[in-house]
């Protein structure tokens, strides 16, 4: 049995574990232990405290036999689970087991079982108030090796949460969503703490009356519920239709096939005539729409084999050939050619230098468009998506991709740079992103402009229990990314599973010391984070506003929250910016924050008056039913939000 917290005392896990299961029940102690430890680490249990939320039981150890949980002498090899709460995933243990089969207790409910005998694997119930969980063998020393959704079956035991993160980006392709109504997708995400859409832009590069209203709505709706969209952009794939008109622009492959590469067809950003093209109509498509910023993704070349795939192998467009034979003497497409003496000259610096070449041209095009989609709207907030070549060193050579070349560009604009994990360490655990993040604070002095991609989608590699990232294996990584960078983007929403959207929140939140205090809790946190407590608070000693009645957003730092007995007429209900002050004022809420895009205010009030750093402004003003949103402008402001 693990007890997280009692009378108020924080217990280290181990210590319970070690006090309370026999060794025999559950294998070697301290791996157990460890995984427990991460699952909890990952939404923020380990740090609660106040009576102990949850019991959890093990195997055939003497307390789960008192709760009622026996085994027979029958058993079962596992080695593929059924999670009932998503039958149709995909659980495989990497070493099977073979378990007891057990008999539970009256009342017990099942959420996992053995996928062909149906022998049940975990199972819980409500007893005393109090969520109680029994495994039927240990978790690992991960955490997720053999049950993705412990977390969520303690949610569903009851188990509340004690903090929220808001500070999540997700991708958006509305191909995906064509049939989901709007306003149901903006409070779900904001539900699960996502502060801002990357929608893809391309389906709305060329005009038309149907697609262009249902973005429109879709924005109305996000902005109502204070997310951001921004326009998700994957030049050099710009629209189906530009393609199709322009068939002499086409990217080229080391074979010289028009470069359509899975979904995307790649356009010659290297030739003038393109390029205008394209930035004339991506104007259009930032003017045409109430866009918060833009997301230049993946700008750089194709394939992740590099040279020994010339069928996805770019660019080999007449202008890039003609620009390197001009500054080499020689055509790159040689390097293909088995005919040709260049091939067989690619380890003695022929390749290189076209590698490099290659590498500055991508440089080259980020930084046009870094400058274009500043010039087509001033106020946007910009993010760079770049794929990452500190852990897998050949992104330089195969994509042109050299992050240590871009990163200087954040001394001349003011823009996130997202690093995205490449394929081939998808299979990696979380704790690859501190040590990520390590190497690129080396790279550049501005950490605090650093995002990290996380990719939610099927791995190529042998990878267990699951092929996609889900349960306790993604709430680690968003919790390990979160701690590790300023922001973390997941692509994409439609591909996170409908079970762990609830716990994205929880697990996004990087609060990293809890201590209990006369009438509250002191609360530490390195963002802007939201911490379970009803009713009207204090923060710091002083009136706090910033609260929907359940949950309090505080600053980063260290603060002090205690129960309050007089109720605010007015709330600021949250804050899609960091909060970096709110107090009350007469007939209003003064806010201070700091955001690098617009920075949406929910309130439980109609405001009649904004006045910013002393001045009256006229920002849009949603009505949501249940809540006003202000959308905020960006930088480091005090607004002053009074009431009608």
């Amino acid at each position: 049995m693990i007890c997280v917290s009692a009378s108020g005392i924080r217990w280290p896990i181990s210590i319970a574990f070690l006090a309370l299961v026999p060794l025999a029940a559950v294998g070697e102690t301290g791996a157990v232990a460890a995984g427990w430890q991460r699952i909890l680490n990952s939404v923020g249990l380990d740090l609660a405290v106040g009576p102990a939320p949850f019991t959890i039981l093990e195997g055939d150890s003497p307390p789960a036999r008192a709760f009622g949980f026996r085994s027979t002498a029958e058993t079962v090899l596992v080695a593929a689970v059924e999670e009932l709460r998503d039958p149709q995933l995909e659980v495989v243990w990497e070493r099977p087991l073979t378990l007891p089969v057990y008999k539970l207790p009256l009342g017990a409910r099942v959420f996992a079982r053995e996928k062909w005998g149906k022998s049940p694997l975990v199972a819980g119930w409500r007893q005393d108030g109090r969520a109680v969980l029994w495994t039927a063998t240990g978790v690992g020393e991960k955490g997720y090796e053999r049950f993705p959704y412990l977390l969520q079956a303690l949610a569903d035991l009851g188990v509340e949460f004690p903090f929220r993160g808001a500070r999540t980006w997700a991708f958006f392709d509305s191909s995906y969503r064509l049939r989901a109504d709007s306003d149901f997708l903006a409070r779900r995400w904001r539900a699960a703490g996502i502060a801002a859409i990357h929608a893809a832009a391309w389906h709305y590069y060329d005009p038309d009356p149907g697609r262009d209203e249902y973005l429109k709505k879709l924005i109305e709706a996000c902005h109502r519920q204070g997310i951001l969209v921004y326009a998700w952009l994957e030049l050099p794939h710009v629209s189906e239709k530009f393609w199709d008109d322009h068939p002499g622009w086409r990217e080229k492959t080391a074979i010289l096939q028009d470069a359509h590469l899975d979904w995307r067809k790649l356009m010659n950003l290297a030739d003038p005539d393109c390029s205008r093209a394209v930035g004339a109509g991506l104007r259009a498509l930032v003017a045409r729409f109430d866009w918060d910023g833009v997301n230049l993704a993946e700008l750089y070349f194709e394939s992740l084999s590099g040279p020994a795939d010339p069928q996805r192998f770019t660019p080999m467009s007449d202008t890039v050939r003609s620009d390197f034979r001009q500054e080499a003497g020689f055509d790159p497409w040689e390097l293909f050619r088995r005919d040709s003496p260049r091939y067989w000259e690619r380890d003695r610096g022929a390749w290189s230098r076209f590698a490099a070449f290659r590498a500055a041209l991508a440089l080259r095009l980020e930084e046009r468009w870094l400058a274009a989609a500043k010039s087509w709207r001033p106020d946007l907030d910009l993010v760079l998506t770049h794929i990452d070549d500190r852990f897998d060193t050949r992104m330089k050579e195969h994509l042109g991709a050299d992050a240590a070349a871009a990163l200087p560009l954040l001394d001349r604009f003011n823009f996130t740079f997202a690093v995205e994990d490449p394929a081939t360490v998808w299979h990696l655990g979380p704790e690859r992103y501190a040590e990520m993040a390590r190497r690129y604070a080396e790279l550049t002095p501005h950490q605090d402009r650093l995002a990290v991609d996380i990719n939610t989608v099927e791995r190529y590699q042998d990878v267990y229990p699951t092929k996609r990232q889900t349960g306790s294996e993604l709430f680690q990584l968003v919790h390990a990314a979160s701690r590790a960078f300023s922001r973390v983007m997941l692509y994409f929403e439609q591909s996170i599973a409908r079970t762990d959207y609830d716990l994205l929140a929880a697990a996004s939140a990087t609060v990293s010391r809890v201590k209990p205090a006369p009438g509250g809790l002191q609360v530490e946190a390195s963002q802007t984070v939201g911490v379970r407590r009803a009713g009207p608070v204090r923060l710091d000693g002083r009136p706090w506003p910033a609260t929907d009645g359940e949950i309090v957003w505080i600053p980063a730092g260290r603060h002090l929250i205690e129960s309050d007995p007089a109720r605010l007429p007015l709330h600021l209900l949250q804050l899609n910016a960091d909060l970096l002050d709110a107090r009350v004022i007469a007939g209003g809420i003064e806010i201070n924050y700091r955001s690098s895009g617009r920075a949406p205010a929910l309130l439980d009030y109609k405001p009649n008056l904004i006045e910013m750093d002393g001045r009256k402004i006229d920002p849009q003003v949603l009505d949501a039913g249940a809540h006003f949103t202000i959308l905020l402008p960006p930088g480091q402001r005090t607004v002053r939000v009074l009431a009608q």
